[in-house]
């Protein structure tokens, strides 16, 4: 199976980067449970911008903590056979460090994209499964037959709820919720 593994909010716990960033720089709080998606209102858009540009800075990739699990899983569906992509919605400049932390936290991968649009990319490689926390990425996965996998966060509850996709809230939950179409990819 092809496999297509996003970075922020799916192997790494962004979130707290991202609002640490936005209470530093420009004294807005902004609490985990209220973000129901990523139109954050009192952000500026060049605000938005600035913050994203700071959490993809090297210094923020190269910090982040994968969550429990994250790399043990991903490691095993390699040595199952199984291909992976790492794609993430940050600029190419941030390619280098991401390849970095992925070698330094011992993430095997087959292919790293750095892109404001993953599912074209998909598409291209013929991607069956796509782990994202993004929900317009997953609604963009399903229409083009994708099988979409997410962590829960207060900003996909609602397409979780609503569309096929293999929900989790951590890593070996995900983990055991994917093996079934994983073992059927191997048969």
């Amino acid at each position: 199976m092809r496999i297509a593994i996003d970075i922020d909010s799916t192997l790494h716990q962004y979130w707290d980067i991202f609002s640490d960033v936005a209470q530093d720089r420009f004294g807005i709080a902004l609490p985990y449970e209220g973000q129901r998606d990523w139109n954050i209102g009192v952000l500026k858009p060049e605000q938005m911008k600035a913050i994203i540009t700071e959490t993809h800075s090297d210094m923020n990739v190269l910090r982040a903590v994968p969550y429990p699990g994250a790399v043990e899983t991903v490691r095993a569906w390699g040595e199952a056979g199984h291909w992976i992509h790492i794609t993430s919605h940050r600029s190419d400049d941030a390619r280098e460090a991401t390849e970095q932390w992925l070698n330094q936290i011992g993430l095997p991968f087959d292919d790293l994209h750095c892109s404001f649009d993953k599912i074209p990319r998909c598409v291209e490689l013929d991607i069956d499964l796509l782990v994202d926390d993004s929900p317009v990425n997953i609604l963009r996965a399903l229409e083009e037959g994708i099988k979409p996998a997410t962590l829960l966060h207060p900003w996909n509850e609602d397409v979780c709820a609503t569309e096929d996709v293999v929900v989790a809230t951590d890593w070996a939950e995900l983990s055991l919720a994917l093996d079934p179409l994983l073992a059927v990819a191997r048969t």
